[in-house]
């Protein structure tokens, strides 16, 4: 497996980009300002966006991986690099997504525990209802992992 930084043309990922944020509006306020990492493994399999949040503080906007391999590792891989990457830079990788549980799960299982929610995020901030498996989100709900 390899990972790479992309630093130009970060738009050319957006397909996978809005596997895991549904509006492009929305990724368009972190993607430039973000660090967009890809991991290769005989193809792009994952993308991963990261911020930096200010006082030692990073968060993962977006970590999609191609359906096709989902359940491979590939997810679970690429976020424990960008914890070892940003080690010695920051204190706390953040991480939000909706509240859905097996979403969450998959975060806890990775290393993150639960810091806070923000009601009703996802119908304040996006155009259309958002469902995962038939089931509509309201919140979003932020996972930290020490690093």
């Amino acid at each position: 497996m390899e990972v790479k930084i992309v630093e130009t043309n970060k738009k050319d990922y957006m397909e996978l980009l809005l596997l895991a944020d549904e509006q492009e509006d929305m990724i368009d306020k972190y993607l430039d300002r973000g660090t967009l990492f890809t991991l290769y493994d005989d193809g792009l399999k994952s993308v991963c966006v990261v911020t930096d949040e200010g006082d030692g503080g990073f968060e993962i906007q977006n970590l999609a991986t191609d359906p096709r391999y989902h359940g491979k590792g590939y997810g679970r891989y690429l976020i424990n690099h960008v914890c070892r990457y940003y080690a010695g830079k920051g204190s706390v990788m953040y991480v939000g997504t909706g509240d859905y549980p097996p979403a969450v799960s998959f975060y806890e299982n990775s290393g993150f525990a639960f810091s806070h929610r923000i009601e009703n995020y996802l119908i304040d901030n996006y155009d259309n209802p958002i469902f995962e498996n038939g089931v509509q989100l309201f919140h979003k709900v932020y996972l930290k992992r020490n690093l």
